[in-house]
């Protein structure tokens, strides 16, 4: 999987017939950030080692119960599978996002222009999954048909003051997927951070619990950005804020599902 892809088109609200866009990039950044947090998750599951040379490099390994363990190892087996045009099955689930998108809108072809309606960049949505994989596919058709009422808001851009040139949601939808596995590390070998060790809790009680994360995340993503007035030249600064109000719900003592966290109530079926 392609962790340095990071591409992201801005698209303006349409008015009446107008349909003319602008594009700029955006980038995310892969360095690693000093985590902090309670230990009050540490007994609830976990079993943390701390080791740590220099002052300045404090480490936290965390142990894995064989449950979480095979939990993780069928997630990543999931984010390394790459999207592949050719293959059958990922075409069906492309078409199936569509259909579920875009209810009694024929979908004229995989390559079309008509998939710059829903985001992507251009008429053919396979070259903006290079940054999340195939499973950022499967997160969006995952938020389309079991919070399909959010999923419509969204996409549409239903609520609040949008501003003129606004976030393209399908090419969104592939960054949140992208931070989140960033956010995690979930390509370790076993949690480096508080809050890898509290998802790996959360997905042993729940197999879909990052889909359900994906779909909080993307909610809580558009709240900030109404908030914070936001146009396209924002969006990192967005995505940031959004990261840190994650950090700080899976943080939280009284978290024992993915259900549990305060932003799964923004979504609706």
């Amino acid at each position: 999987m392609d962790r340095n892809a990071g591409s992201f088109v801005a698209v303006r609200r349409l008015v009446g017939t107008d349909r003319a866009a602008g594009a700029v990039a955006f980038h995310h950044s892969s360095s690693a950030e000093v985590v902090t947090g309670s230990t009050a998750w540490i007994g609830r599951g976990l079993s943390c080692v701390c080791a740590q040379g220099r002052e300045s490099d404090a480490r936290l390994s965390f142990d894995l119960t064989p449950v979480q363990e095979g939990c993780l190892q069928r997630l990543q087996n999931r984010i390394e599978v790459q999207y592949d045009g050719s293959n059958t099955e990922h075409q069906e689930e492309l078409k199936a996002l569509w259909c579920a998108s875009f209810p009694g809108t024929e979908l004229r072809g995989l390559i079309s222009e008509q998939w710059k309606e829903m985001g992507w960049q251009g008429k053919d949505p396979s070259t903006d999954f290079r940054g999340g994989g195939f499973i950022s596919l499967e997160n969006l058709l995952f938020f389309a048909r079991n919070y399909s009422k959010s999923f419509q808001e969204l996409l549409r851009k239903q609520n609040g003051d949008r501003a003129i040139w606004e976030y393209p949601f399908a090419v969104a939808g592939v960054n949140i997927t992208f931070m989140l596995i960033q956010m995690l590390d979930l390509q370790a070998v076993k949690p480096r951070s508080l809050f890898g060790a509290v998802f790996l809790k959360l997905l042993s009680e729940n197999d879909r619990a990052f889909d359900i994360l994906y779909c909080i995340t993307f909610k809580l993503m558009d709240q900030q950005w109404l908030d914070m007035h936001a146009t396209y030249m924002d969006f990192n600064t967005v995505m940031k804020s959004t990261r840190r109000q994650l950090e700080r719900e899976l943080l939280l003592e009284d978290i024992q599902r993915i259900e549990d966290m305060p932003s799964y109530k923004r979504l609706a079926r």
